[in-house]
């Protein structure tokens, strides 16, 4: 009887163990910048319940001298909660599509099937954790400012949000994250068909984006360390360290950001608290489109930007040095079973 079935189950554990401490690591430290884009992301200039900052840095010590650490650490809990089940199911989902692309597949996945994987794991996890986003968002955007009665804590912002509005309002924002994923998926058909399949271009098609081109740029660097390296078939976990991992989070999620950005600021200001009043500032991804097209421009849909490349080139750079490295500490006890 193999034991085949067992090992695999095992790493997937694994896998989803290393993701989500890479992702506790990574919103512990980025916090404040997290804080920062989403208020940018949401300020149309037309709102009053909202501080008007003039660049990034002016944003953080604002909060900071206004709101204290609490500020700059608002919707912390729900971050920390989000981004590790997210990461970790992310990896998981993400190991099992490319465990299940691979079955009677002896070469390796092409890059059309790495991307297929991560675009399924990332609307896998749209499902499990856009409340949590929800609630995050809402949290962050609290200040003196707001004229409604403020969410006390996590809890009591899901039990006012379930009474005010209901449950679907909990699921506010994800049509712009499950959009991306057929615009997507229809973009990895369009590459494989007119190319050879190489696509170089934490909603879903932005992961799917990040772990392509980090699995890809991985090759590259492993196939050249390779042919420096004077021991012959040497595992290529052995060949990278963490400057390498480092320099490849840092560059696929840059190439994600700057394609999928617009969808994020979508997302943001569809999950703003309602007025007094009870009617959403924005009600769907259409009407969002429309009024920040016409009284912003383009550039609407670039607003906190900046925060969010200062926030996760490093981020990513962190998630990936913590994820490899976790990984590498579970594999000994793998093999010892």
């Amino acid at each position: 009887m193999s034991t085949e079935a067992p090992k695999r189950d095992q790493w997937q554990w694994e896998n989803a163990t290393a993701g989500a401490a890479a992702g506790f690591a990574t919103v512990a430290v980025m916090h404040p910048l997290d804080v920062v884009r989403t208020r940018f992301q949401v300020n149309d200039g037309r709102v009053s319940h909202l501080p008007i900052y003039k660049n990034t840095a002016h944003a953080v010590f604002a909060i900071a001298r206004s709101e204290g650490l609490r500020g700059l650490y608002a919707g912390f809990l729900p971050g920390v909660l989000g981004s590790t089940i997210s990461w970790g199911l992310y990896f998981f989902f993400y190991d099992r599509a490319k465990q299940r692309y691979a079955r009677n597949r002896e070469e390796k996945l092409s890059p059309g099937l790495h991307l297929a994987s991560a675009a399924e794991a990332g609307a896998l996890v749209s499902f499990f954790t856009n409340p949590v986003w929800l609630v995050k968002t809402r949290l962050q955007l609290q200040t003196p400012l707001h004229q409604t009665r403020p969410y006390s804590g996590v809890y009591d912002a899901f039990r006012t949000i379930m009474r005010e509005e209901g449950f679907s309002a909990l699921y506010r924002g994800i049509v712009p994250g499950l959009f991306l994923v057929a615009t997507f998926l229809y973009g990895v058909e369009w590459a494989i068909l007119t190319s050879d399949g190489y696509i170089n271009y934490q909603q879903v098609s932005h992961g799917a984006i990040q772990f392509t081109a980090y699995e890809e740029l991985r090759k590259v660097i492993v196939d050249f360390k390779s042919k420096g390296s004077t021991v012959h078939n040497q595992n290529p976990d052995k060949l990278l360290n963490s400057v390498d991992y480092a320099v490849l989070g840092a560059t696929s999620k840059l190439a994600a950001v700057l394609l999928t950005y617009p969808f994020q600021v979508i997302r943001a200001r569809l999950q703003q608290r309602p007025s007094g009043d009870g009617v959403p500032r924005y009600m769907d991804t259409l009407h969002v489109v429309k009024e920040t097209a016409r009284f912003e421009g383009i550039r609407g849909f670039y607003k906190g930007i900046t925060a969010n490349l200062l926030k996760n080139a490093p981020a990513s750079s962190i998630t990936f040095i913590v994820y490899e490295n976790v990984l590498k500490l579970l594999k000994p006890a793998r093999r010892n079973d």
